[in-house]
């Protein structure tokens, strides 16, 4: 039977393959819950759903509420080009917030 690691190093050495901890400062601990308002794109439509500065052009909201969210060529982001009008839209668009890998869509509503 192989050694085990424990075995090896013992409960107070340390295994000198081992990657050490990384340090970040507190503030990249913290994770964003939201976007934010004050970075959403400007070609958003006016409204409660909105897209910021985090998209990172994954299309899950486009795939998710396309009569809602379309693609921003020149930049590379999505955005609302329509709130939603109905409750279909708005469970689309909501399923498409929490769906956000980045959460780069926002309900300021």
């Amino acid at each position: 039977m192989a050694p085990d690691a424990r075995d090896t190093f013992g409960p107070k050495r340390k295994n000198p393959l081992a990657t050490p901890p990384v340090r970040t400062h507190k503030s990249a601990q913290q994770k964003r819950l939201m976007a934010d308002l004050a970075n959403r794109y400007a070609q958003n439509v006016l409204g409660k759903f909105y897209v910021d500065n985090q998209c990172i052009d994954c299309d899950l909201c486009r795939e998710t509420a396309p009569n809602n969210y379309t693609r921003w060529d020149d930049g590379g982001y999505s955005y609302v080009y329509k709130q939603p009008s109905s409750p279909e839209e708005e469970a689309a668009c909501k399923e498409a917030m929490e769906g956000c890998p980045v959460e780069a869509i926002g309900n300021n509503g």
